[in-house]
C-alpha cells in the first residue's frame, strides 16, 4: 500500500504543519544531532478552526483542543486535508507533526496548491515501499512551471511516528530554507542561475494525506494496504508569519520595509536573510549524514543539469 502525507508545502499557496503533546512539543535528543537556534519559539501559534478551512475528507478531519490541534486521516474511502485561509507573499511557516506508525507504503502527506500551473515549496513525507520507514522529500517548483521538479530526499534521524517533530520553511526573496526540528536540511539561494524558477507567486498553506501509490511506489507496485487503515497524522502548534497577500496590491509590496527591518520579519529581517554559522553547521551535517537523493546528482534523469546545480 502506498500513501502520501504532504506535510509542509508552499504552493502558490503554502502549507505547514506542527504537532504537539499537550502544551509542549516533544523532541528527541539523538546522538550527534547538532544544536540549533529555535526559530519556532519566535512566533505565536495559530488556530486550526479559525485560520484553516477543510478542503476534503469529511469526518476524516478532526480539530480539537480549542483549535490548537488537528488530525487528518486516510481510509479506503478518502484522504483528507486542510488549507490556510490567508495567502502569503513571503514568510515563515512551521508545524509539529506525528506520523502514522506501521506499514505505510504509498501513503503521502504534504502541502500543495495549484495542481497544473503553480509555484510550490513543500515537505512530502513518503510512506516507504516494503518497509515501515518514512522518507522526507523536499521539493519546489517556480514561476508556474512543474516541468522540472527539484527534489531532495532524506532519511530522518528519529522515528517520526512516536513523537511530534517540527517541520518549518523560510521563504523570502533571498532564499528558501527547509528545517526539521529547527535544523536546516536544505537551502535554495535566489541566485541568477535559478531566478527564473524561483517561487514568487502568492501562496497558501495546505496539509493533506492521500493515496499516492501510482506516483510514489514504482507505478503502484507497493500500493497502500488498507488492512492497516485508517492512517492518521496528528498536527499542532501551527505557525504562519510574514507578508499576508493583499489582492488589491498588484505590486505585491504591501509588506515590504525600506528601513529598519524587524529582526522577526521573515521578509527582510536579519534572522531570515542568511543562515547563522550554527545553522550552516547543521545544514552540512544533515546533508552529509542523511541526504539520500538530490536532483543535482541525478545524471540519469538530467542529461544537462539545471543551471543552479553547476554553481554548487
Amino acid at each position: 500500500m502506498a500513501y502520501y502525507l504532504y506535510v509542509i508545502v508552499l504552493y502558490v499557496n503554502i502549507l505547514i504543519l506542527s504537532f504537539n503533546n499537550g502544551n509542549n512539543i516533544i523532541t528527541i535528543n539523538a546522538q550527534n544531532v547538532p544544536s540549533s537556534s529555535r526559530l519556532t519559539n519566535l512566533f505565536p501559534h495559530l488556530s486550526f478552526d479559525k485560520d484553516f478551512t477543510q478542503i476534503f475528507g469529511g469526518s476524516n478531519v478532526q480539530i480539537y483542543g480549542n483549535g490548537s490541534n488537528a488530525k487528518i486521516s486516510l481510509d479506503k474511502k478518502t484522504g483528507s486535508g486542510l488549507a490556510a485561509k490567508n495567502r502569503y507573499n513571503h514568510g515563515f511557516f512551521s508545524a509539529a507533526i506525528k506520523l502514522p506508525a506501521g506499514f505505510t507504503s504509498g501513503v503521502l502527506s504534504n502541502w500543495d496548491f495549484f495542481p497544473h500551473n503553480h509555484d510550490e515549496i513543500d515537505f512530502e513525507l513518503l510512506g516507504h515501499q516494503k518497509s515501515r520507514n518514512w522518507v522526507l522529500q523536499t521539493n519546489m517548483y517556480g514561476n508556474g512551471s512543474v516541468k522540472t521538479g527539484r527534489e531532495e530526499k532524506f532519511r530522518l534521524w528519529f522515528d517520526p511516528t512516536t513523537q511530534f517533530h517540527e517541520y518549518s520553511i523560510i521563504w523570502n526573496s533571498y532564499h528558501i530554507v527547509f528545517l526539521v526540528d529547527n535544523i536546516p536540511v536544505r537551502e535554495v539561494l535566489n541566485t541568477p542561475a535559478i531566478s527564473s524558477s524561483y517561487p514568487s507567486k502568492p501562496m497558501t498553506l495546505y496539509t493533506t494525506i492521500w493515496d499516492g501509490s501510482p506516483w510514489a511506489t514504482n507505478g503502484g507496485k507497493y500500493p497502500v494496504n488498507y488492512k492497516y487503515a485508517p492512517f492518521t497524522v496528528s498536527l499542532g502548534e501551527m505557525e504562519m508569519a510574514g507578508c499576508i497577500h493583499d489582492p488589491n496590491d498588484l505590486s505585491g509590496k504591501s509588506c515590504s520595509k525600506t528601513s529598519n527591518p524587524s529582526s522577526l520579519d521573515p521578509l527582510e529581517g536579519q534572522n531570515f536573510v542568511k543562515l547563522s554559522s550554527q545553522q550552516i553547521k547543521g545544514l552540512q551535517w544533515a546533508r552529509s549524514k542523511h541526504m539520500i537523493y538530490s536532483y543535482c546528482r541525478d545524471k540519469r534523469r538530467y542529461k544537462v543539469m539545471p543551471p543552479e546545480c553547476k554553481t554548487r
